[in-house]
């Protein structure tokens, strides 16, 4: 996948105006691809998309309208929502490429843990519900401050990309390369996501205990 396929598609980013989705939201649209921002509210995913400033080609919507603008379209709401959303939307997101983003975590006074999901992760339950998408899982474990940090030039972490289909995965990974300092790298089939989802726990700890935005890196590759 070259930068001149990517320039070619939309990027849309369902649950947008959180933090998660406007830090990737920022980066896609700083290396000059069409970003569509996608929120409950078109008037909130608006008001988002002007307030990370002139970045590139950012716009607001709502989720409905997002979704049918993508051709790759991230998932990054709430793991309480997910089910719903992704539901609502079969027939926006058919024939798409759909990057699962989202972390089933709860959190208690010992901090933040993985929760079970009866398909097996986030990334499978939204197989399940869309199988007429192409659901890649991915940008689990990036920290969103260092993703809307303007001072941040370079985000330095690997991003492991899961999935069934290699051409979409591949794609995927091509898209974290334009990040950069961040690296795509394939990180096994729909069934391995639940540990790299999960993994988000055990670097929230690491981040409270060291007062770090820690990633993941991948040696010898």
């Amino acid at each position: 996948m070259t930068d001149h396929d990517l320039a070619s598609l939309t990027i849309a980013v369902l649950g947008g105006t959180g933090p998660q989705g406007r830090g990737l939201a920022r980066r896609f649209a700083a290396a000059d691809l069409d970003v569509v921002l996608g929120s409950r509210s078109a008037d909130r995913a608006r008001e988002a998309a002007t307030g990370l400033g002139d970045v590139g080609r950012v716009r607001g919507a709502d989720n409905h309208e997002a979704a049918a603008a993508g051709d790759v379209v991230l998932v990054v709401v709430p793991w309480e929502g997910h089910a719903e959303l992704l539901s609502s939307l079969t027939s926006e997101l058919a024939g798409k490429v759909v990057v699962d983003c989202v972390n089933p975590l709860g959190f208690d006074k010992q901090g933040a843990y993985a929760l079970p999901v009866e398909e097996g992760s986030a990334t499978q339950q939204a197989a399940a519900i869309l199988p007429e998408s192409r659901v890649v899982g991915a940008f689990h474990n990036v920290s969103a401050v260092l993703l809307l940090d303007p001072d941040v030039e370079r985000v330095e972490t690997d991003v492991l990309v899961l999935g069934d289909d290699r051409e979409a995965t591949d794609l995927v990974q091509a898209l974290a390369d334009v990040v950069p300092g961040m690296r795509g790298m394939y990180g096994g089939r729909l069934r391995n996501a639940h540990q790299v989802e999960a993994l988000t726990a055990n670097l929230i700890a690491i981040n409270r205990r060291y007062k770090a935005h820690a990633g993941v890196r991948v040696t010898d590759v």
